[in-house]
């Protein structure tokens, strides 16, 4: 089976390749050198199995995930669904702003995304899923007949968690991150945060307390240094 490198990074490699018969994803972990080999192989699989569980458990509350077709342990490697016509988050907001000239235009689209993906983080909390890496390049854009699915993906840092501390940080962690990527288009975390806060449960009140205990103590760092 023959496979190309989409992409490399700090944590592993992205392949496209090819399971019984299916086009998929390949993300193999690297192995970490400065860590005692055995603790290495232990962590890895740890967080191979919990990628694979976090997917599962996303697609058990109704959530777009990849499926998991494979795990191979021994090889480090997570074989899953791969998604050959989408793009990410990161890309549909740049695209929309770059090929409009009106930004109240641009805003009332990416509304309807903004919309999308703060209902379904707020559905992951209150199925006590945490991601880990909220960003607009973990999330797919993934084109149907009429509209788009958004597809949550990467899920490396993800846990099982009731934990409000960990929901606000899941929460600071995609506030930092559009601020850093869209900083053009301040407006599309409230955006998110208002339909999260539809989806988020009975604990909604408890978590939007920690995540601004969270983001305090987030500023606070900025401004010492």
């Amino acid at each position: 089976m023959s496979v190309e490198i989409l992409k490399q990074g700090a944590e592993g490699r992205l392949y496209l390749g090819e399971f019984k018969g299916e086009p998929c994803l390949i993300k193999e972990r690297f192995v970490k050198k400065y860590r005692h080999p055995d603790l290495d192989t232990q962590i890895t699989r740890q967080r191979i199995k919990a990628e694979a569980k976090a997917a599962n458990r996303c697609q058990a509350a109704g959530i777009l995930a990849p499926r998991i077709l494979h795990t191979d342990l021994n090889t480090h490697k997570l074989y899953m669904e791969y998604f050959g016509s989408a793009k990410t988050a990161k890309q549909f907001i740049q695209e929309t702003v770059t090929e409009s000239a009106e930004p109240e235009a641009v805003k009332q689209q990416l509304q309807i995304l903004c919309t999308r993906v703060g209902g379904i983080i707020g559905k992951m909390h209150a199925n006590n899923i945490i991601h880990g890496d909220l960003t607009t390049s973990n999330i797919l854009i993934n084109p149907t007949a009429e509209d788009y699915d958004v597809i949550f993906i990467d899920f490396g840092l993800s846990h099982y968690s009731q934990a409000t501390e960990d929901k606000g940080v899941d929460l600071y962690v995609l506030e930092r991150a559009l601020l850093s990527t869209h900083s053009e288009q301040p407006y599309l975390f409230d955006l998110m945060l208002a339909a999260y806060r539809k989806e988020c449960g009975k604990d909604e009140d408890a978590v939007l307390a920690k995540f601004e205990e969270v983001r305090a103590r987030g500023r606070k760092r900025t401004m010492i240094g």
